[in-house]
């Protein structure tokens, strides 16, 4: 019968050469075949399966007047051993740096504003921009511009100022790798004034106008004897300027649907109510501005994209203050 013996060493060897080899060979050729995007730190990242049709028409962000959330994405944060400090103000911001994107590896996941990631729409993201905000971002090497919405953090990579949507690289031709561009914030006034666009400012569109009415008291104090009116033409006692800074007069607003809580002859007393309803609704604070419409200075809040939105609003502030706004469209 014959005795078994175990294989001799050299065999073994041999064998496990032949194995490894083979392993190696197969993690080359993965290697070798795996997408390299530009907007994420594996080749795991990049386009949809399936990508939709005429993603290059894709209209821009329409920026609106947005509250800038205190806290939550707002409050300093710490990544990679670098901390970060949002600002939390309505400042102008202009950077110059690298811009990458980020696709598939993310879409449907939550950004850093708790909203949902949607790489076909044109957000980004950016490490201290408020949000949400309004950017404009500029490839300089072919011109193209596009306006985005900023409601998520990022790139945390040395040099790079803002990480793009899939169809926002796509509209600047930045999909094949990371390019030079040129970020700019949209601010409050910017969008308020309309003077973001680059078409012809926007003009009002003549609206229906309610009655006087009373003005609401302040909390804790005496019934107020002034009224508000946004009526035509109507007198109104000059009422005194509280403390505070006022608004920037304005004389064009962006297109959109504006709430009109009021119309003054005297912009003191258009400012002051301003001031009064912002200490009562803080919410609605951001979105004021006074406009001067010869012969009268309007308080308005806005823009709204739709008319639905902009009765909400309405409904909102006639709850709260008693008053019954009127919706203004400025095309």
């Amino acid at each position: 019968m014959p005795s078994r013996r175990a294989p001799c060493p050299p065999c073994i060897h041999a064998k496990l050469r032949a194995l490894l080899g083979a392993m190696l060979a197969a993690l080359l050729v993965a290697c070798g075949s795996a997408p390299t995007r530009p907007g994420a730190a594996s080749g795991r990242d990049g386009p949809a399966a399936e990508i939709p049709p005429d993603l290059a028409r894709t209209p821009d962000a329409e920026p609106r007047v947005e509250p800038i959330r205190s806290g939550g994405p707002n409050k300093p944060y710490e990544v990679l051993g670098r901390n970060y400090t949002p600002e939390t103000r309505d400042v102008p911001i202009k950077e110059k740096g690298l811009a990458s994107w980020y696709g598939r590896k993310f879409h449907g996941r939550k950004t850093a504003s708790g909203e949902i990631y949607n790489m076909h729409a044109m957000t980004a993201a950016h490490k201290t921009m408020p949000l949400p905000s309004y950017a404009r971002v500029r490839n300089p090497a072919n011109g193209r511009e596009v306006v985005v919405r900023i409601n998520d953090r990022g790139p945390f990579v040395a040099g790079r100022v803002i990480d793009l949507s899939y169809t926002a690289a796509l509209k600047l031709d930045l999909l094949r790798g990371v390019g030079p561009v040129e970020v700019e914030r949209i601010t409050y006034e910017d969008i308020r004034t309309g003077a973001w666009r680059r078409d012809a400012a926007p003009t009002a569109v003549a609206a229906a106008q309610p009655e006087a009415m009373p003005l609401p008291a302040a909390p804790g104090g005496p019934p107020a004897s002034d009224t508000v009116a946004a009526a035509e033409g109507a007198e109104l006692p000059a009422l005194p300027v509280a403390s505070g800074t006022p608004s920037r007069e304005l004389t064009s607003g962006a297109r959109g649907y504006w709430v009109q809580l009021g119309a003054f002859r005297e912009r003191g007393g258009a400012e002051s109510f301003q001031q009064r309803v912002s200490s009562e609704l803080d919410w609605l604070a951001p979105l004021m501005a006074v406009f001067s419409e010869a012969p009268l200075y309007r308080l308005q809040a806005g823009p709204y994209a739709s008319r639905d939105e902009a009765q909400g609003a309405a409904q909102r502030v006639r709850d709260a203050l008693q008053l019954v706004p009127v919706i203004i469209e400025r095309r």
